[in-house]
């Protein structure tokens, strides 16, 4: 009983830990970006290079945001965390939904590239943030 009680009051002395993951998953995402911009520009000119870009970073930008803020509310207090990530989810699908409606709206190339650079860069971050959970994390918590 006493080791889960030891392991609160070394997460409660490691404030960094809820942001830990955050570096690893921004240099992910950048390289999916840059690699996105290749391909995109490869295959479909500068627009598709520039939206596929842009895509990863919507889906970077949108999940750091999450991450920050809810390790803001989880740091003041645990019951935060559910009213926050819903805030968060309907805050943030409703800004999207508006971007690509207006996005769409202009007829610009770039559109479907923009689409699959989001998705690309969600299952990177998703990946990645697997990866990191499995391996560094898992680590630290046995050790």
């Amino acid at each position: 009983m006493a080791e889960p009680t030891a392991r609160a009051a070394e997460a409660a002395e490691d404030r960094g830990w809820r942001l830990r993951h955050l570096p690893v998953l921004l240099a992910a995402s950048a390289v999916m970006a840059a690699l996105a911009g290749v391909v995109g520009g490869a295959t479909r000119g500068g627009d598709a290079a520039l939206g596929a870009a842009v895509g990863v970073g919507i889906t970077a930008l949108s999940y750091t945001i999450t991450t920050v803020v809810l390790a803001w509310a989880d740091s003041r207090d645990t019951q935060l965390v559910l009213p926050f990530g819903l805030g968060l989810y309907v805050a943030k699908f409703t800004l999207l939904g508006a971007v690509m409606v207006a996005v769409a709206s202009t007829g610009w190339p770039g559109l479907i590239p923009l689409c699959l650079g989001i998705a690309a860069g969600v299952v990177v971050w998703t990946g990645v943030h697997i990866w990191w959970l499995t391996t560094v994390h898992a680590r630290r918590m046995r050790g």
